[in-house]
Order: C-alpha cells, then structure tokens, then sequence
C-alpha cells in the first residue's frame, strides 16, 4: 500500500530548488518572436522592397528622360533644326525648367516602414530581456527563501 503511494522523490534536500520557467505559449522557440510579429516583419519587408524598387523605377525614368532632355537639347531633331535659331532657343529654356521626378514620398515611406521594423526588433529584444530579468529575480527570490528557512530552523533548534 505504501509503495505505491511513495514517490521516490518526493523529499529531496534543498526544497527550494528552481524549476525551469514554464515556456510562453506566444513566443517562438528559437528567437523569441510570436507568429503574429513574424507575419509584421516578412509583411514590412516586402512593403519596404516594393516601395524601393518603385523609388529605383522612377529614378531610372527619371534618368531617361533627363537623357532624353539632353539630347534634345544638344541634337534637336530635324524638324526643329530648320527652324530660325531664335525659335530653337525659346524651345530650349522652356524643356530645361522641367522639374526632376519627386521621390520624396517614396523616400518617406520606406523610411516609415524601416523605423517600424526597427521597433518590432526592439520590442523582440526587450521581451527577451524582461524574461532574463524574470529569471534572475526568481532566482534570488528562491534565494531568499532558502536563507529565510534556514534561519528559522537555525532559530528552531536553539
């Protein structure tokens, strides 16, 4: 009767001993992120790819056309090589004030997007450092208890 009952290590000599800290459901094994976060981060990732190569695409066309400007300028085509050369010039000042193709909403976006990852990592990392903070303050806790315990048997056999 009392063998099945008995555990064998049911009294052991330290009783405050740490036990491993029970795993979080939300977080990863191996990295610390929750599903959740590294749906967000392959999400931003491809928002941030797809927002530079529209910012290298329209740098690109840009580039093109102000090629395209240039060469106008320097080679008119024959059409406008016949024509009086005060004519010519008017058309000239008129294509060199066209303006260069803005990308500052682009550059802005991306900008937006790389500061929103910089802080999912960040809250990656300080969830990782408040679980080694949790694991130290348990350890001192348990500390404490077995000094405490100590004590009072000390005060016990006195």
């Amino acid at each position: 009767m009392f063998q099945t009952a008995f555990q064998v290590l049911a009294f052991q000599i330290n009783a405050f001993q740490i036990g491993q800290i029970p795993p979080n459901p939300y977080t990863d094994t191996h990295d610390g992120f929750t599903p959740e976060e590294i749906r967000r981060a392959k999400n931003l990732d491809r928002k941030i790819r797809e927002k530079e190569l529209a910012l290298l695409k329209a740098q690109r066309a840009d580039r093109e056309a102000r090629k395209a400007r240039i060469k106008g300028l320097v080679d008119p085509p024959k059409i406008v090589a016949k024509q009086k050369q005060n004519k010519l010039q008017s058309i000239q000042e008129v294509k060199a004030g066209i303006p260069p193709v803005d990308t500052t909403e682009l550059e802005q976006s991306i900008a937006y997007l790389e500061n929103q990852r910089s802080k999912l990592l960040r809250a990656v990392e300080l969830r990782r450092e408040q679980g080694q903070i949790r694991a130290r303050l348990a350890i001192l806790e348990t500390q404490r208890l077995a000094e405490q315990d100590d004590e009072e048997s000390i005060l016990l056999l006195i």
